[in-house]
């Protein structure tokens, strides 16, 4: 009886356990869009971003893939 409850209770444990492939993959993103953002920034310099507009998609494009993370890392606790 004792080997058929702790059997049931690791099957329920396992098929419980939410994936975290989505945080993953958002997090990974959010890396690489950082790398991305701070190569160009020390390639171009005082240069970078050229305008009011790209700075606005950047600061856009951030603040999504931030808020991304956060949510599936909500979700896949």
């Amino acid at each position: 009886m004792l080997l058929a409850l702790i059997t049931f209770a690791a099957e329920t444990a396992t098929e419980e356990e939410a994936s975290h492939a989505a945080f993953y993959i958002a997090a990974g993103v959010l890396a690489l869009w950082a790398v991305l953002v701070s190569a160009l920034g020390i390639k171009r310099g005082d240069d970078f971003p050229n305008g009011a507009g790209t700075s606005k998609a950047i600061i856009a494009i951030t603040g999504v893939l931030v808020v991304l993370a956060c949510a599936t890392s909500i979700l896949t606790a």
